[in-house]
Parts: C-alpha cells; structure tokens; sequence
C-alpha cells in the first residue's frame, strides 16, 4: 500500500510541471510602437547598484567564512 502512494505522489509531482505554464513576457516599450523611447523588456532598471550591493555582501559573507576557518584552524 506504501508503495502505491509513493507512486502516486511522483505521478502527481511529475504531472505538475506539464499542466503549468509561465506567463508571456511583455512587449518592451509598453506594446507601444517603436520609437526612441523603445526600453528593454524589464524598463531599463538600474542594475548597477544593485550588482556593487551584491559584490559587497558576497565578499562580506567570504571573508567572515575565512576569518572564521582560520580561527579555527588555529
């Protein structure tokens, strides 16, 4: 009887992911026509920011793992 249900759940599992689907993406500049105010899909957001707070906490998180392997190390 365990086995059946196991069965059944990776069935339904596996079912999933055929039965769901993503929406489109949106047309860049709105769906309007194209002009000179044509923007990339995602509105011309600003990564930059983004990306040096991400390198900060990347190389925040590495140095405390290295801080804390040498102090353990020793």
């Amino acid at each position: 009887m365990k086995i059946i249900r196991v069965l059944l759940l990776l069935v339904v599992l596996g079912a999933i992911p055929l039965l769901l689907t993503a929406q489109t993406p949106p047309h860049p500049n709105g769906g309007n026509a194209p002009g000179p105010g044509n923007t990339p899909v995602g509105g011309g957001a600003p990564l930059g920011s983004g990306m040096i707070v991400m390198i900060a906490l990347a190389s925040a998180y590495g140095a405390r793992k290295v801080f804390d392997f040498r102090r353990r190390s020793l």
